[in-house]
């Protein structure tokens, strides 16, 4: 190791009792999604803002998208700036802000909003998902300058907003209002892997969220005859979309399952009363999709069985989609790759290989503006749970491999 990353490495192990301090900020500052009954991220991304200052990184900028919904009316996107050598590219740590609610209160064993230490883990809501990552780019960043390293290109720690709910005001917003990637940029989002850290995830499978209304005719429960009866419809649509599984057939090893699913997921109430024959049913499709399979095709098929169940029974359907997104892969030769496959060989001492996912990251938004982005971190994945935790040798870990990674010619 040279003498650069020895005094990275050794002010990372020197400052977890900071991490524990920055983590039990953030946690303190539930950024929830207006969606979900919350304020947004403002008053997170503020107190993160002022501590990033009194710790010496002072190159900040924001970049707010307007939500009247939200505290402040607007959902901040910070960018922290470490000048390197050069400026030829970026090296982009980026973390996202907000977190989901806490879920059922009695599963918890703590207050979800307030970090409890115990066995080298910390508690607490989104204390994981995503602020492992987030504390864990700060540390790197923070390395550089106070151990007066400069790094060979300028690094960027980017937090976002909105990622839990579909990254509107998140990456989405700053990709269309803002230009500030570069196509050779380096774009590291620690927000999923193993607990181990062997995985670097290059590619997503195409996602696609249905709502579908199936619409019927009411009637009284003994008399199916003068109804049309849009359960009994839905519920067979729903099985008919379930089967495009066998359809979409194809694998691709590259994938955990190595196969498209349709799965159906929510569905809504309809009629109060048992003796009644609905009119309305509503259910909704989690699709998660290969690459080599457009979501045009997915669409195709889904209207020819759709027709199907409208002239078997009588009834019309409605789609709605709640998410659509595809993307292409990261190539596994990407140099995002390779450096976070030598850095985790030098912190770890594991091989990580290139995977892809089902599910949806803001890496899959990059991918489909141009860009070059990989998923990485080593967590054990508590992210939405009860008693969600990160790991102490996780933060520090993590640290050092962006702080090798920064260092990187």
């Amino acid at each position: 190791m040279n003498e650069q990353l020895q005094d990275l490495y050794a002010f990372i192990d020197a400052h977890v009792s900071d991490m524990i301090e920055l983590e039990t900020l953030l946690t303190a500052h539930p950024a929830v999604s207006p969606n979900s009954g919350g304020e947004g991220e403002l008053a997170k991304c503020t107190a993160l803002e002022a501590w990033l200052k009194a710790h010496g990184i002072t190159k900040l900028e924001r970049f707010d998208a307007p939500d009247p919904r939200a505290k402040g009316g607007v959902r901040p996107n910070l960018v922290a700036t470490v000048d390197g050598a050069a400026d030829d590219r970026t090296v982009w740590i980026m973390a996202h802000m907000d977190v989901v609610p806490e879920g059922e209160r009695a599963l918890w064993q703590s207050d979800p909003w307030t970090v409890i230490e115990r066995g080298g883990k910390l508690y607490g809501r989104g204390v994981e998902d995503n602020q492992q990552g987030l504390v864990s780019g700060v540390f790197a960043a923070l390395a550089c300058v106070k151990s007066g390293r400069t790094p060979p290109h300028t690094v960027k720690l980017l937090f976002v907003s909105d990622e839990e709910e579909g990254s509107a005001f998140g990456i989405e917003y700053l990709l269309k209002h803002h230009s500030l990637f570069r196509p050779n940029d380096m774009i590291i989002i620690p927000d999923g892997g193993s607990s181990d850290g062997s995985t670097i995830e290059v590619a997503e499978k195409n996602i696609l969220w249905m709502e579908i209304a199936v619409h019927g005719r009411q009637a009284h429960g003994s008399r199916p005859d003068e109804g049309i009866n849009a359960c009994l419809a839905g519920s067979e649509l729903a099985l008919l979309l379930h089967g495009m599984e066998s359809h979409f057939n194809r694998r691709d090893e590259l994938f955990e399952p190595p196969y498209s699913t349709f799965q159906p997921t929510r569905r809504e109430k309809n009629v109060p009363n048992i003796n009644t024959i609905p009119a309305e049913d509503v259910f909704c499709m989690d699709c998660r999709i290969l690459p080599c399979y457009s979501l045009d095709d997915v669409r195709a098929e889904t209207a020819r069985r759709v027709s199907q169940i409208e002239q078997k029974y009588g009834v019309t359907v409605d789609i709605t989609e709640h998410q659509a997104m595809e993307s292409p892969a990261t190539p596994a030769d990407a140099p995002v790759v390779h450096a976070l496959q030598s850095a985790v060989r030098s912190v770890y001492g594991i091989e990580a290989k290139p995977v892809g996912i089902g599910g949806g990251t803001v890496g899959a938004y990059l991918r489909a503006a141009g860009f070059q982005a990989a998923v990485w971190a080593r967590m054990d994945e508590t992210a939405h749970q009860p008693n969600e935790y990160t790991k102490l040798e996780n933060l520090t870990g993590d640290a050092k491999v962006f702080a090798a990674v920064m260092m990187q010619n």
